[in-house]
């Protein structure tokens, strides 16, 4: 087995980790896209995007809840949001990842970019700074419904669904960005068990590259967890929308031309 093509997948598994600790995605708005360029680029065979979306759905399980563990002596994960959007986000996720096997790539990738452009635009939308407190009040049925239909697309795309869901968060929610990022790891870690499950059942699991990247998670989500207590909310939110604009320029990019 090439060692090169290996230190390659280890690489993407820990810079998409970082970024997922630190932003509280799951990681696979910025691995999804390297997994798929990055290894033709340099002269190895290139994974399909079914293949992509069968890694990213296995790996974030693991990526997402080592990035929980950083989070579980603080006061930030919300055990009300995360029992409400995570029973309903894995519905969502399990529906869509059993679907995916019925899509070509094309319409994968078409269902990523437009995933992407929704949360681009939900982060540059004006939102007002809130304290962090333990007694956040928020609309649950609103919560229930939008998370089914973020697991539902998550599902597809291989995701943890982390992305799309701090924008909703955030946004429509109007979850401080502290409880924002360390809760939606834990709905991205339950949305992952579901949507992983579709994958495996359905054969689109490549199972080295996929452990190869589970350990690089677990080496590199924690780091970026604690990272991300140390920045400022301003810059966390200035990274992530940065990451899923470059993501949809590129995605649809491709789709295009």
């Amino acid at each position: 087995m090439d060692i090169a093509w290996l230190g390659t997948i280890f690489m993407i598994g820990l810079i998409g980790s970082f970024l997922s600790g630190m932003l509280g995605i799951g990681g696979a708005i910025i691995k999804f896209p390297m997994l798929l360029y990055i290894p033709p680029l340099l002269g190895f065979t290139a994974f399909t995007s079914h293949q992509v979306t069968g890694i990213s759905s296995v790996e974030v399980v693991f990526a997402s809840l080592a990035g929980v563990l950083a989070y579980k002596n603080g006061k930030y994960l919300n055990k009300q949001l995360i029992l409400i959007m995570g029973s309903a986000v894995i519905i969502g996720s399990l529906i869509g990842s059993f679907g995916s096997s019925y899509l070509s790539e094309q319409a994968i990738n078409i269902v990523y970019g437009i995933l992407a452009i929704m949360a681009a635009i939900m982060m540059f939308l004006p939102t007002k700074e809130l304290p962090e407190t333990d007694e956040m009040i928020f609309n649950k049925p609103l919560a229930f419904v939008v998370a089914i239909i973020a697991g539902v697309a998550s599902g597809i795309v291989g995701a943890g669904g982390g992305f799309i869901l701090v924008p909703i968060m955030l946004v429509v929610l109007k979850i401080p960005m502290r409880m924002t990022i360390a809760s939606s790891l834990a709905i991205t870690f339950i949305s992952s068990i579901g949507g992983s499950l579709g994958k495996i059942t359905t054969g689109q699991v490549e199972w080295v590259p996929t452990i190869v990247m589970i350990i690089a998670s677990l080496i590199a989500a924690p780091i970026g967890a604690k990272v991300s207590k140390k920045m400022s909310k301003k810059r966390l939110k200035i990274l992530l929308a940065g990451l899923i604009v470059l993501t949809a320029v590129k995605i649809w990019t491709d789709v295009l031309f």
